[in-house]
């Protein structure tokens, strides 16, 4: 996620009322003063680990089939989308719980 895509998601956060404006304010004070002492956004891929990756993980939607979570898993990890759709597909008839586990997903992870 790059600086623009975080002051977009500020905005929205503002605009629903969940941030007041002096919140508003003040977080993308941060999130500029970061990105200008970085030299680069603060999510980029050469300044976050994998398990920030993940936490931004966010289902696709240009990159779908049924509800984009292994586009979404395709893109925090950086692995092509077919892998994360075969490893569910496998999953799912080898142990049966990889459609569980795609539902869950589903409901639970945020659309981009």
């Amino acid at each position: 996620m790059n600086i623009s895509d975080e002051i977009k998601r500020l905005h929205e956060l503002h605009q629903a009322g969940a941030l007041t404006d002096a919140e508003f304010e003040q977080a993308k004070a941060r999130l500029l003063s970061a990105s200008a002492e970085a030299g680069k956004p603060p999510h980029s891929a050469g300044n976050s680990s994998l398990g920030d990756e993940f936490s931004q993980l966010r289902r696709s939607r240009s990159d779908r089939w049924i509800g984009g979570v292994c586009g979404g898993l395709g893109k925090a990890s950086g692995m092509d989308s077919w892998i994360w759709r075969l490893v569910f597909a496998l999953f799912t008839i080898s142990f049966g719980f990889g459609l569980v586990i795609y539902l869950l997903l589903w409901i639970f992870v945020p659309e981009e």
